[in-house]
């Protein structure tokens, strides 16, 4: 075989054998050449895409490659994933910044219902702290066991459905996924109103403020897990440092008879309040309390981010978690009863700042120190919406219930489709709620505490069936867990339902039949799909009809008669002209070319292009039962931006047949480098 003979059908794609002869008589080689400089290694037909074949060309896609390493770094390959993974240190800070940063304005939300029915009323704020603790401690315990049982993640959504169905597994999902997105808008709001209330002037730019460092979070995420951790770790254990440090303070003032003086809000509440103190006002405080709760069921969702043993790993997290918030909030409410602060009704100065200008003096470097780490870890927060919502959304992608984009997972290891898309809900959230923290906390706890109690049921019904060791303890667990969140889910739903309960309340019907719609779609096309055994073949079609629209004569017309002629041998050309005089000439033109190849002239004297080719197209297919294959010749110019120049006659057929059936759309491009090479020729 010399080097002008033809492959055998055996070879390799990328590989080119050479029979040559060595420097004796009779000496003979095969020598194999492979194609260098493609970034594709490997031989023998399996090969291997380098991050070379990654790289873009042209000065805008060089441009491009390196904003894109510059905001979210180099590639990593997709063995490095478990290095990606994190251990409890950065764990706490990924997972738990939510619901520990809730610590910062749980009591104040609580305080804000009760002081609608006056001063006294703030009293009631210790014991409803509480039994928010209570809560959450129940919560904690029972998402333990969540972990234990499905310790590769998925949380509250895969419980629900092994256990209750697919109904309520979705119920359950899109409630977490509504919570995600108002963990990210609530948690940007809640930071920039902790920085507001040293930095006046920025309250009447909080939006815009809020959606810029939602942007800064979705970028550091983009930047991959590992990355993310390192980012936000410093700032969580700084918050604990700040928060830890200004209780230690004011509980030794307290305790030694210093009692500090009571800081006046800006716009205080009125002292003889304007409604009366009701059951239902309480159960409302108790409610808005509840806003420190959320967060906690993200460690149970994200157990695969954990390093070996993941479920160790994740469960001391947890408790590590719910023993943080707890002594910050109670620490928190006892000051700020004892004290005697009272919140403010504009949101201008939360009741944070106001404990700590009373405890440690406004102006201080330790004030500046407790506001910005408070700032900083409420804007961090966020990142356990982005942490659980992309991974939530890529476990519903896998079971085919959302678009299968929020299963891939981008350069840095993350799930950028899911990191996206929640930056942008999250974006039109906070601005339809004027970066209200307020405003926004009604919509928070539906959702997560809808969430709990469907895994705590589900867990029960689990230990019910396998009835493992164990499992009557578990189970009693589990069921007073389900109580207890259930209840208070109701509670959330009566006391919230007017001021924005009802929302969520309405969109996770409609997210579920949302859901559910995917699903039916990917199940369809599965079975439009999928071979069965008697098609274990590949099929043997007849030469399909070619048809190839002629706008012009000119070089990238010739290339696409040219191309479809090796194609099939039934070709037909068809033009079409804008009155009678242009299709006589066209003709005339055609002839002088002298090809075998038939041409139709279709006259449109009303001046429309597309709608007259796609009638064609149809009286073809109708006139002869093979497939149809349409042929387009495309200039391609040597700029992007020249692009807009041309009519675009060919991507807009493409895309008018790109839904037609029994129907093959081919482009054959024509470069303008093509025409520069034949004139150097």
């Amino acid at each position: 075989m010399t080097a002008d003979e033809p492959e055998p059908p055996d070879t390799p794609s990328l590989e080119r054998r050479v029979k040559q002869t060595g420097r004796h008589v009779g000496d003979q080689y095969v020598r194999i050449m492979r194609p260098t400089g493609s970034g594709i290694r490997g031989h023998g037909g399996r090969y291997v895409a380098t991050e070379q074949t990654m790289d873009r060309t042209g000065r805008v896609g060089r441009g491009w490659d390196a904003t894109v390493r510059f905001l979210i770094g180099k590639r990593l390959h997709s063995d490095a994933e478990a290095e990606e993974r994190i251990g409890v240190a950065t764990g706490l800070p990924i997972l738990a910044s939510d619901n520990v940063s809730s610590s910062a304005y749980a009591t104040e939300e609580a305080m804000r219902i009760l002081a609608i029915a006056g001063g006294a009323a703030l009293a009631l704020t210790m014991p409803i702290a509480l039994a928010v603790v209570f809560v959450l401690a129940i919560v904690v315990l029972s998402e333990s066991r969540v972990i234990r049982a499905y310790p590769n993640g998925g949380g509250s959504y895969l419980v629900a459905r092994e256990n209750h169905g697919v109904v309520a597994g979705l119920v359950a999902a899109s409630a977490l996924l509504i919570d995600y997105v108002l963990t990210v808008a609530v948690s940007t709001a809640a930071g920039v109103a902790a920085i507001s209330s040293f930095v006046p002037e920025l309250h009447q730019h909080r939006v815009m403020v809020g959606i810029v460092l939602i942007a800064v979070l979705a970028v550091g995420n983009l930047r991959g897990v590992r990355e993310a951790g390192l980012l936000f770790a410093a700032p969580t254990y700084a918050y604990m440092l700040a928060m830890y440090g200004l209780l230690a303070y004011g509980l030794f003032r307290i305790f030694t008879g210093d009692v500090p003086a009571a800081v006046t809000p800006p716009d205080p509440f009125p002292a003889e309040g304007t409604a009366a103190l009701s059951i239902l006002l309480v159960l409302r405080a108790f409610a808005s309390g509840s806003v420190g709760l959320t967060g906690s069921e993200a460690v149970a969702n994200g157990v695969p981010s954990f390093k070996r043993p993941e479920t160790k790993n994740a469960v001391i997290t947890l408790v590590l978690m719910g023993a943080i918030f707890a002594t910050i909030f109670l620490g928190v409410t006892y000051l700020a009863t004892k004290i005697g602060i009272q919140p403010d009704q504009s949101e201008i100065e939360t009741v944070n700042s106001m404990i700590t200008r009373a405890v440690v003096g406004a102006g201080t470097p330790f004030y500046y120190f407790v506001q910005v780490t408070t700032a900083i870890i409420l804007l961090l927060a966020a990142n356990t919406g982005f942490t659980g919502f992309p991974r939530l959304a890529s476990v519903l992608a896998n079971d085919r219930f959302m678009p299968r984009h929020f299963a891939d997972v981008g350069s840095r290891l993350a799930f950028n489709t899911g990191i996206v898309v929640l930056s942008v809900l999250a974006a039109l959230i906070l601005a339809a709620f004027g970066g209200s923290v307020n405003a926004l906390v009604p919509l928070y706890t539906i959702g997560v505490f809808l969430a709990f109690t469907l895994s705590q049921s589900g867990l029960v019904r689990r230990w019910w069936r396998l009835r493992n060791p164990g499992w009557r303890l578990s189970m009693a667990i589990n069921t007073f867990g389900a109580v207890v969140t259930g209840t208070v889910l109701i509670v959330v739903a009566i006391t919230k339902f007017a001021l924005g309960a009802w929302m969520v309340m309405v969109l996770i019907p409609v997210i579920v039949a949302l859901l559910y719609a995917i699903n039916r779609h990917y199940q369809t096309t599965q079975d439009a799909l999928v071979i069965s055994g008697t098609d274990q073949r590949v099929p043997v079609y007849a030469a399909p009809v070619v048809i190839v629209p002629i706008a012009r004569l000119d070089r990238a017309a010739l290339q696409a008669l040219a191309f479809a002629r090796s194609v099939s041998p039934t070709v037909k050309a068809v033009h079409v002209s804008m009155s009678r005089a242009s299709a006589d000439e066209f003709r005339v033109r055609w002839n002088r070319l002298g090809t075998d190849v038939a041409l139709d002239v279709l006259e449109s004297p009303f001046r429309s292009l597309v709608q007259p080719l796609l009638r064609y197209i149809d009286a073809i297919d109708k006139s002869d039962d093979r497939p149809i294959t349409v042929v387009l010749s495309e200039f391609v110019p040597s700029h992007w931006w020249e692009w807009l120049l041309h009519s675009q006659t060919a991507f807009r057929l493409k895309a008018a047949l790109l839904f037609r059936p029994n129907t093959i759309v081919i482009d054959v491009p024509y470069h303008h480098r093509d025409t520069a090479d034949l004139a150097r020729g």
